[in-house]
């Protein structure tokens, strides 16, 4: 059997978390390939990775094109080379798919917050996203949440959706060395205590409410945490001046610190070095960075809607993300209660041995060869 994959976000030389997921899962199914399953990565450019897979049954193919390299070059190559099955971890389906096809919606982000996406992006997911619930064989969805919205907003068959949890880092574990984590505290300006956000800074990553509620919270903290900073980290996104001004108007601006981009190696001790991660986002396909702040033993309060409560189980404390008070009693509650914490730490290490690459690939090798 010969699997094609779209790989062309895979190996691109920048990676979000959809090119992410699509590199980890070729990975993870080249591990599986044998003499009688065999993968042919279809791919614009030559990967850009070191880390690129290597295995006897699996072949590159880099097909280059300079525009609607989907619909126009690699639906040439299904047609004169056509696989077994196609598989589309990150991207779209060609408008001409001759073989069946398997692939992956991760969020409908764009109709919960159209306001967070252009105009043209919300038009192109939208047919695009219609369209697979249509023509693909199956449909692989990130979380629960995706499916029923799938389900909900595209009345697409709830028998040919699966839902395949992401995997993890799992190279991401606890830094416990003080001098590595209070080095990569100097490198981005942090002293002392502080509750770290580490994601993109956008509107739906609920980042103005946020600084609200830790401003709530810093009126009930006993004294010894007058030096605690809340460390909002990350790539700036759209709209960000909102919340870039939230702490100056509420004259916090001493306690909230914005480091910028934080690059991969420093995450872990970043992670390992705060008094718990905060990611109230409005909503989440899946909510990878749970699962990565629980693999560095930090406890997490996080969001009890989309995704999040199938990521985090009953290893984070669970706020209503839309109610500011509750934010900031959730952060009181990390703040002040150590107990709370090491329990929430504890059930993040059982929570996230569910999760992983290879026990993803399995699940998408089973619908592929069915």
């Amino acid at each position: 059997m010969i699997i094609g994959i779209d790989a062309s976000r895979a190996a691109r030389a920048h990676r979000t978390g959809t090119e992410t997921y699509s590199l980890e899962l070729i990975k993870a199914l080249a591990r599986l390939s044998s003499s009688n399953l065999r993968f042919r990565l279809y791919s614009p450019h030559p990967p850009q990775h070191t880390d690129w897979p290597d295995s006897p049954y699996l072949e590159t193919r880099v097909i280059p094109w300079p525009r609607l390299w989907t619909h126009l070059r690699l639906a040439m190559e299904l047609w004169q080379h056509p696989p077994d099955a196609l598989f589309v971890p990150a991207h779209v389906l060609p408008l001409y798919c001759p073989v069946p096809s398997l692939v992956t919606v991760h969020d409908l982000g764009y109709v919960h917050y159209p306001q967070a996406h252009r105009s043209f992006d919300r038009w192109y997911l939208n047919r695009t996203t219609r369209r697979h619930t249509r023509v693909a064989q199956h449909i692989i969805a990130d979380s629960q949440a995706t499916k029923d919205d799938l389900v909900n907003f595209y009345q697409a068959d709830p028998e040919r959706i699966t839902v395949v949890y992401l995997g993890r880092d799992e190279s991401l574990t606890p830094v416990a060395d003080p001098a590595i984590i209070n080095q990569t505290k100097a490198q981005y300006n942090i002293e002392g205590n502080y509750l770290l956000y580490l994601g993109t800074l956008h509107p739906r990553k609920n980042l103005a409410r946020l600084i609200e509620a830790f401003h709530l919270a810093l009126a009930s903290l006993p004294p010894e945490n007058d030096a605690l900073k809340l460390v909002i980290a990350g790539r700036k996104g759209w709209l960000y001046d909102e919340i870039f001004a939230k702490a100056l108007v509420l004259g916090i601006e001493n306690r909230v610190i914005f480091p910028g981009y934080v690059a991969n190696e420093s995450k872990p001790a970043l992670l390992s070095g705060a008094l718990a991660y905060v990611f109230p986002s409005l909503y989440e396909g899946f909510g990878l960075p749970v699962l990565e702040a629980m693999a560095c033993g930090t406890p997490v309060l996080t969001s009890n809607v989309s995704s999040l409560p199938e990521v985090a189980g009953e290893a984070a404390l669970l706020v209503n993300p839309r109610q500011t008070t509750e934010i900031a009693q959730g952060l009181t509650q990390l703040i002040t209660n150590a107990n709370l914490r090491r329990r929430l730490v504890e059930k993040g290490f059982q929570q996230i041995q569910g999760f992983s690459w290879d026990k993803a690939a399995a699940q998408i090798l089973k619908i592929l060869e069915y």
